[in-house]
């Protein structure tokens, strides 16, 4: 009888130690996993993505192994799925490193669909690698709207093709924000499954009219209230910081505000290598995922963005690629 007893309780006992864990599997949210990724352009050297010769495999596994074996990150996001750089994705797979890919889209509508057919294509054969998508790249930014059209076609041809990855478009915090503030959300957010937002310092303390501008010491606190904003403007959405960083070079450069002419934003690698390590380290405080632009600096960008164009990359982007350290 006592045994009979004991065995009832140990019974009871255990069905109500398995109801409560069966309870705090059902409290606890759904695991998000905290990245920390670069922002990954094999144009390193005078290659370029307009014109002219096409980046190697055997450059992109170059570049992917410096990256491994001199910086923390094995997570990469990348900026288009043709001519060349859908190689990235075996050779990411091969290295165990997760990517986020960009489907590129611009101005030509012929070649965005061939960029969406290719990216549907890459999502389905690396569904472990690729991690998340994204309809662009500061598409808004660079045509002021007149290709929203696009977004919303790629997003829609990726839903119809049924990929398993979260998507999203990729743009600045300001696009966002619909160019408002207080920050209001765009047609975009009810699209998307996560939001991408492009964060920098160092470019709005030239063109921004908001006084004080932003020294190195204080980016990764604008990186943060950035996210903030956007999280309200969003509730329920994941906000990623998808491109964040500060040049580094030419060393002690400044650029004038163009409005007030104030000089507070200073390249250099000590600089830099205190805004990514700040950045990441509040980021991982909050459980939020960034990314570092960029991996390697590219040459070409000098085109666009002047001197500080081609100072970017945690890694230099001429051999022997040699990286900061963290």
């Amino acid at each position: 009888m006592k045994q009979l007893l004991l065995l009832i309780i140990v019974s009871i006992t255990l069905a109500m130690s398995q109801n409560a864990t069966a309870r705090e599997q059902v409290k606890k949210p759904p695991h998000k996993e905290v990245l920390q990724c670069a922002a990954f352009s094999p144009y390193v050297g005078k290659l370029n993505p307009d014109y002219g010769e096409q980046p190697s495999k055997e450059l992109i596994n170059e570049l992917l192994d410096k990256l491994i074996k001199e910086t923390p990150f094995r997570c990469i996001m990348t900026y288009g799925v043709m001519n060349g750089l859908e190689y990235t994705f075996a050779a990411a797979e091969a290295r165990h490193i997760k990517v986020i890919a960009i489907i590129w889209l611009d101005d030509d509508i012929a070649v965005n669909s061939r960029s969406i057919s290719a990216g549907i294509e890459v999502a389905k054969a690396y569904p472990k690698t690729i991690i998340k998508l994204s309809c662009g790249s500061e598409v808004r930014t660079r045509n002021d709207y007149a290709f929203d059209g696009e977004i919303t076609r790629c997003i829609n041809a990726l839903r119809e093709a049924g990929v398993s990855q979260p998507i999203t478009t990729i743009d600045t915090w300001w696009e966002w924000c619909n160019r408002v503030s207080p920050c209001h959300i765009t047609n975009f957010g009810a699209q998307v499954d996560w939001i991408g937002i492009n964060v920098f310092p160092w470019w709005e303390n030239k063109h921004s009219d908001v006084i004080p501008c932003t020294p190195a010491n204080k980016a990764a606190d604008f990186h943060i209230a950035r996210i903030e904003e956007l999280r309200r403007a969003y509730p329920g959405k994941e906000v990623i910081l998808t491109e964040f960083g500060w040049p580094n070079g030419p060393e002690g450069g400044t650029e004038p505000n163009k409005f007030t002419q104030q000089r507070c934003g200073v390249a250099g690698k000590k600089n830099q290598a205190l805004v990514v390590k700040s950045t990441f380290k509040k980021l991982a405080e909050k459980g939020w995922s960034g990314i570092v632009f960029e991996a390697f600096s590219e040459t070409w960008k000098t085109s666009e963005e002047g001197d500080f164009g081609s100072f970017w990359g945690v890694c230099k982007g001429e051999p022997p690629y040699t990286c900061i350290k963290f």
